[in-house]
């Protein structure tokens, strides 16, 4: 018996108990009324069984009930919203950053010895333009309970070698210079840097949110740079300085310490402890080690690497943070003057610290301890100052001063070494005292992707010659990035 029949007889029950003295009219009403209660009731799930009917497939038909397609239509919006939230959850811990830097500079011409004759490797003033594109991707990379990992990828491209400079200490005046070896014609990307690194918090209590240690695992093909000698004023070339021995310690760049590959990559496994227990007073220590010369490039064995090892602490001045970096090193293969492999060691410092608002110090000293190198010491000091005094904010003036001097055992053998006896470099002339640099520019943001720096560098007594005069090289960089 369905439910309309029910509710007929219930009616009908109640009407033969009505009593008898009940009055005709009032038993018609009582009928009607549950006559109009079972249409009803019958309506009702007739239209039930055509929402069950439509609810019953994923299509959306012209003929099914209007609450069905509501229905349906609101359940394929949660859907979606529910799929666009996977997506991104899903891509939260992605990041990607590019940009693409241009530089033009020009040797100027001049009467002076080394001002412009005499300071490009032609001997005649030269101009260059040249370009470079970075692409870096950071991904997950899983998740051991409470351990995270990453995955990092950096794609380099570009063409243009820079400006080429009669011999000096200095490697180059415009650091963001790259090509690779196909030549200037083809202008192909390869993957600079491509590393895994573990983050384990500390200590080991499955309490994320207490762990005020941390111990990262870094293994791959790297940049050292990237994880010593850094320096928050000096340390981009694409935005900052533009000469080489402000960008790193000369010792470990310009003079070869590091001894990467050609485009200033090796394959590496880095150790870093960092403590956080006191804000703002951070201190940790790192231990990496490199492939060195063909070990670098995949060409030989990795014996003989590059080791470096680092103390870092942050401080705070009048409030405002500074970071202090300690670091020696050692190279199996460094690579001599005399184009010898020899073990090269040296220490380093490398500081930069806010003293006002606007302005910040840094600095880099580099000290050789053993290896036949060209100089052997390396001072490099300067400043940067935010545009703010000048309603600039987002600009900033750059002024750097450089230092390197001779090592006695070049400097005693650079007349003597004979290319034509043993395949060495013949220098022929005495070299002596310091090669010194400086360099100013100013950044000019354009807009939040785009920004204009011009830039003067003058190399005084280039590689240590007391005859080179000043070579003066004018330059301009323009950036785009995210």
């Amino acid at each position: 018996m369905n439910l309309t029949r029910k509710v007929i007889a219930v009616a009908m029950a109640t009407a033969m108990a009505t009593p008898a003295m009940a009055a005709d009219d009032e038993m018609a009403a009582l009928k009607a009324e549950f006559k109009r209660l079972a249409e009803r009731i019958e309506t009702l799930e007739r239209h039930n069984k055509e929402m069950e009917k439509g609810l019953a497939t994923n299509r959306i038909s012209e003929s099914e009930p209007e609450l069905a397609t509501r229905l349906k239509a609101v359940e394929f919006q949660t859907l979606s919203m529910q799929k666009q939230a996977r997506q991104i959850s899903a891509l939260e811990d992605i990041t990607v950053g590019a940009s693409l830097t241009g530089v033009l500079q020009k040797v100027m011409q001049s009467g002076t010895p080394g001002g412009g004759a005499g300071g490009t490797a032609t001997g005649g003033g030269e101009s260059r333009a040249s370009y470079r594109g970075d692409i870096s991707v950071t991904l997950p990379g899983g998740k051991m309970g409470d351990i995270d990992g990453k995955i990092f990828t950096h794609f380099r491209l570009g063409q243009g070698t820079g400006v080429p400079l009669r011999r000096t200490y200095t490697s180059t005046v415009n650091t963001t210079a790259f090509q690779t070896n196909a030549g200037a014609d083809d202008s192909f990307a390869i993957l600079a840097q491509g590393w895994y690194q573990l983050a384990v918090p500390l200590p080991r209590d499955g309490i994320k949110a207490n762990s005020k240690e941390r111990l990262n695992l870094t293994f791959g093909k790297i940049d050292p740079f990237v994880f010593f000698d850094q320096n928050a004023a000096a340390d981009d070339e694409s935005a900052k300085f533009l000469n080489n021995v402000f960008v790193h310690n000369p010792l470990l760049d310009s003079g070869g310490g590091v001894r990467a590959d050609a485009y200033g990559f090796a394959p590496g496994a880095i150790v870093q402890y960092g403590n956080a227990h006191e804000k703002g007073s951070e201190w940790g220590l790192s231990l990496g080690v490199f492939g060195s010369g063909p070990g670098a490039n995949f060409s030989n064995s990795l014996a003989g690497p590059f080791v470096i090892a680092q103390a870092q602490t942050a401080t705070r001045f009048n409030y405002l943070p500074g970071n202090y970096r300690a670091y020696l090193w050692q190279n199996g293969r460094g690579n001599g003057y005399d184009n010898v492999e020899r073990r090269h060691s040296g220490i380093g410092i490398s500081a930069d610290q806010k003293v006002t608002d606007e302005l910040t110090l840094f600095g880099r000293y580099g000290h050789q301890l053993k290896g036949q190198v060209r100089f052997d010491r390396a001072l490099t000091l300067g400043t940067e100052l935010s545009g703010s005094r000048w309603g600039r904010g987002a600009d900033s003036f750059g002024v750097a001063l450089g230092a390197l001097r001779t090592s006695e055992k070049f400097r005693n053998d650079s007349l003597t070494i004979d290319a034509n006896a043993d395949g060495t470099p013949d220098f022929g002339y005495q070299a002596s005292g310091w090669e010194k640099q400086l360099e100013l520019y100013y950044r000019f943001k354009v807009n939040s992707r785009f920004e204009l720096s011009p830039d003067i560098q003058l190399i005084q007594g280039p590689a240590a010659d007391g005859a080179g005069g000043t070579i003066k090289v004018f330059g301009l960089r323009a950036r785009i990035g995210f």
